[in-house]
């Protein structure tokens, strides 16, 4: 589509926002359990509401898509019939994508810039991903005796079970809801409280696109209730969560207490970005590191949230990187001129604040911002920030902030270097800066993460898996492998 004009997105921010309802076998529903308000965090005010799931709203929502599974009008549709829904999915989010976008930022805050590119932009193309692989997986033939067939057969898991954080809604969403519908699976999502508004609107275009009754369900709700509900289900075979470590070990409790679901979880990360002073560029490397965390106001899993520099040139990098953070602006989420909107909550955002008076009481210092921003309008804002002097063993160092706050530590070393990296109980992303060929293999070998960038922090497609170690998670979004966990192998013994 055409770069939007600020008037078009002003229109559409006008526009009042319909009470969200549930999706429930094709049938739009309130919720046994009332509704819930919805606050914009661009100004704290009600935008509209969405319903709330009771347990019964859930099992009915597993239900539907049990029975949508079984009946076998999409599970064992041929796969290019799929592949043509789901084009025509796709289709539909890049025709309403300024809408989507717009409806989003309203509801959690991310800059428009951003958010054009990294929701409708980014799930419309990862639909088109599956739905183009989709009638390109094959099953196996095993190599055995001659007179034994073994064939290895591809076969969809059942029902998934879809549970998406609230920073990139429509982007997390398709890379758990695409791979899932393409391979022949019924879902039921769960979107985040604070974020559901997006998702609700895709499910309404899945239906518009040919998604059967039931095979895309949806239920909002708080996760106490919501999710739980879908975590305890005995009718729930797979179940996928993005978000934080403590609700992922309950979800693997809950797997336990009730059918052994199988449960991939993405529980976030505290990237380190590496910069040794051989770096090629290092005011380019000092833009990028700026942009790497405070995007979307440092809500991103993959934020590079502790830069280690090395010694020789910390305080220079330091200073360019400050330079280069003072020049993003902090604004109305709304305006194309703003390059960091609203964090999320207020809840998050005193959180965030938090994080920073902890550093400065343990020795931190506070080289840029620090503060609440735009406190007049009423929205939850914060200044992008920059703490020197983080030690190791303080939280700012070990905790994932989500937040636009950025931890910086020196290191003498590479060898000192990659245990500072690995000094974290998460492993998602990490970033590595330097010249020195040799230095970046041995580097992307020595650290611990699913993601090594090499002189570049982002911007990885849907060819390549996005997965962690550790605290982070297991299984992997994006790419190929995404399809392992939507499917089983079943092996056939034939004699011949």
């Amino acid at each position: 589509m055409a770069a939007p004009t600020q008037s078009e997105i002003d229109l559409l921010a006008a526009a009042p926002v319909p009470a969200g309802k549930l999706l429930i076998n094709g049938q739009w529903l309130e919720g046994e359990a009332g509704e819930t308000q919805v606050l914009s965090p661009i100004n704290g005010q009600v935008l509209t509401t969405t319903a709330t799931a009771s347990q019964a709203d859930v099992a009915r929502a597993v239900a539907a898509a049990r029975a949508s599974f079984e009946s076998g009008l999409w599970s064992r549709m041929a796969p290019a019939g799929r592949k043509a829904v789901l084009h025509r999915l796709a289709d539909l989010i890049e025709k309403n994508s300024l809408e989507l976008a717009v409806l989003g930022v309203r509801d959690n805050g991310t800059d428009i810039g951003m958010a054009l590119k990294a929701e409708p932009g980014s799930a419309a193309g990862t639909f088109r991903y599956y739905a183009e692989a989709i009638d390109k997986v094959y099953g196996e033939i095993a190599p055995t005796a001659d007179s034994i067939l073994a064939l290895i057969h591809r076969e969809p898991v059942g029902v998934v079970a879809a549970i998406v954080p609230w920073n990139f809604p429509l982007m997390i969403g398709a890379w758990k809801i695409a791979p899932a519908l393409a391979a022949g699976n019924s879902v039921v999502l769960k979107p985040a409280e604070t974020a559901s508004l997006t998702l609700l609107k895709l499910a309404e275009l899945a239906l518009e696109a040919g998604v059967p009754p039931g095979v895309f369900n949806v239920v909002t709700g708080p996760g106490r209730v919501t999710g739980e509900a879908l975590a305890l289900s005995m009718d729930v075979d797979v179940m996928v969560f993005t978000g934080s470590g403590p609700t992922g070990r309950r979800l693997l409790e809950y797997a336990a207490r009730s059918n052994l679901k199988r449960c991939y979880l993405e529980l976030g990360g505290k990237s380190p970005n590496v910069v040794f002073a051989d770096a090629p560029d290092l005011a380019a490397a000092a833009k990028a590191a700026a942009t790497a965390i405070f995007r979307n106001a440092g809500q991103v899993c993959v934020a590079g949230s502790r830069l280690l520099v090395e010694a020789s040139v910390h305080d220079e990098f330091v200073s360019l990187l400050a330079a280069s953070a003072a020049k993003m602006p902090v604004g109305n989420p709304l305006s194309l001129a703003t390059q960091i909107g609203a964090v999320n909550s207020e809840t998050q955002l005193l959180g965030n604040l938090g994080f920073v008076a902890d550093a400065v009481k343990d020795g931190g210092k506070i080289v840029l911002g620090g503060r609440r921003a735009l406190v007049e309008t009423g929205g939850y804002y914060m200044e992008p920030t920059v703490v020197t002097g983080v030690r190791p063993e303080h939280r700012l160092y070990r905790e994932e902030v989500f937040g636009p706050v950025l931890a910086v530590t020196p290191f003498a070393d590479e060898a000192e270097a990659v245990r500072l990296a690995n000094a974290s109980d998460f492993g998602l992303a990490a970033g590595v800066w330097t010249a020195n060929l040799g230095r970046a293999h041995r580097m992307v070998r020595g650290i611990r993460a699913g993601v090594v960038h090499v002189n570049t922090y982002g911007g990885a497609d849907n060819s390549v898996p996005l997965g962690g170690v550790k605290q982070s998670g297991n299984g992997h979004d994006k790419s190929l492998h995404a399809l392992d966990k939507y499917t089983d192998l079943k092996t056939a013994w034939i004699q011949l």
